[in-house]
C-alpha cells in the first residue's frame, strides 16, 4: 500500500484573463518532478458569474510540449485553436488538448454561460509529453459525458467516471502518451474505499468538495491534494463527508522539465525556439469567425 508523502494545499488565487479565478494546486516551478507526468493544475472556482454581453475567458496564446486538460463541473467552457479544434463542453466534459509542437488556442465562457450567467467550476490540467513526443502533431479531443464510462465502486461507495486510463476493464476515452490514470470520483461519506495506484507511479488526487481521511489519520478536504510515495500499489482512504475527488496517477516522466510561460520543453535552447517560431507564426493561427 503507498503512504501519503504530503497534502499539497493552493499557492494562492489569480484570474486567467477575465473569466477563470483560479487557485494554482501546484506547478512545473514547484520541483516538477514529484508531480510528473503532470505540470500544472489550476481549480478553477466555485463561483458564479453574472450575466454579460461579452464572453469572458482568455484570449489567442501559444503553447508548445504538453497537453491541456480542461474539466467542467458547472458552466461551460468554448475553445477554438489552430489546429482547427474547438467546441463548447458543459458538466462532466472535457476538452483534452495536445499542444505538443505548438498550437495557439482561445478559451472562453460558453455562450450561454454568458448570456445567461450562473455557476461556475472547471479544473485545468497540463500534461507532460515525453521528449520523443513534444513535436508531435497538434490535436484536440473534445470528451462529451456520453463518451466516459462510469464504474459503480463496491459496496455502494460512489463511483467513478472514467477520463483516461481504466477501472474494472472500463477504458476512457483520452488517448495520452504515456500511462496515466485521470477519473472523476464521486463518493458516499461513511464508506473505505480502496482504489489502484501501480508500483512507481505518481498518485495525487485532489479534493474539491467534501473531507477524506487519510490512512495515516491526516485529513484531506476542499482545493486540497495528498500526494502519495511511489513506493507500494493501491491507496486506501475513509470518506467523511461526500466527495468530489479528481483521481491522478500516472508514470514518471524522468527528463528535465525546462518551463517558461506557456512552453514546457527539456532545455533552455528549445524554449528560445519555441518563442521564435510562435512569433514566426510557425505555430499558426486561429481562423476568423464568420458572421
Amino acid at each position: 500500500m503507498k503512504t501519503v508523502s504530503f497534502i499539497q494545499r493552493n499557492n494562492g488565487g489569480h484570474w486567467v484573463g477575465d473569466g477563470f479565478p483560479v487557485r494554482n494546486m501546484f506547478s512545473y516551478n514547484d520541483a516538477p518532478e514529484r508531480f510528473s507526468p503532470f505540470l500544472m493544475l489550476d481549480y478553477g472556482g466555485p463561483t458564479r458569474f453574472e450575466p454579460t454581453d461579452k464572453q469572458r475567458g482568455v484570449g489567442q496564446h501559444p503553447h508548445r510540449g504538453f497537453e491541456t486538460v480542461t474539466i467542467v463541473y458547472d458552466g461551460e467552457v468554448s475553445h477554438r485553436d489552430s489546429s482547427g479544434g474547438g467546441g463548447t463542453i458543459g458538466p462532466g466534459e472535457v476538452q483534452w488538448m495536445t499542444a505538443a509542437s505548438g498550437i495557439v488556442h482561445e478559451e472562453y465562457h460558453g455562450e450561454r454561460l454568458a448570456r445567461e450567467g450562473g455557476p461556475f467550476e472547471m479544473v485545468q490540467l497540463w500534461v507532460n509529453l515525453p521528449a520523443r513526443d513534444k513535436m508531435a502533431k497538434p490535436a484536440y479531443q473534445g470528451i462529451t459525458r456520453d463518451q466516459i464510462p462510469q464504474v459503480d465502486l463496491p459496496d455502494g461507495a460512489g463511483f467513478a467516471r472514467i477520463i483516461a486510463g481504466e477501472l474494472q476493464g472500463a477504458k476512457g476515452p483520452a488517448r495520452t502518451f504515456t500511462p496515466m490514470q485521470v477519473w472523476d470520483l464521486r463518493l458516499k461519506a461513511g464508506h473505505t474505499v480502496t482504489l489502484p495506484a501501480a508500483e512507481g507511479h505518481t498518485t495525487a488526487p485532489l479534493v474539491l468538495r467534501g473531507k477524506l481521511r487519510l490512512a495515516d489519520g491526516k485529513e484531506v478536504t476542499a482545493a486540497q491534494m495528498a500526494v502519495y510515495t511511489r513506493d507500494g500499489e493501491d491507496v486506501t482512504f475513509e470518506v467523511l463527508e461526500d466527495a468530489t475527488v479528481l483521481w491522478l496517477t500516472g508514470e514518471p516522466i524522468d527528463e528535465p522539465v525546462v518551463g517558461y510561460g506557456p512552453f514546457v520543453m527539456n532545455s533552455e535552447a528549445e524554449i528560445h525556439q519555441a518563442f521564435a517560431d510562435f512569433q514566426s507564426g510557425k505555430m499558426g493561427r486561429i481562423a476568423a469567425t464568420t458572421a
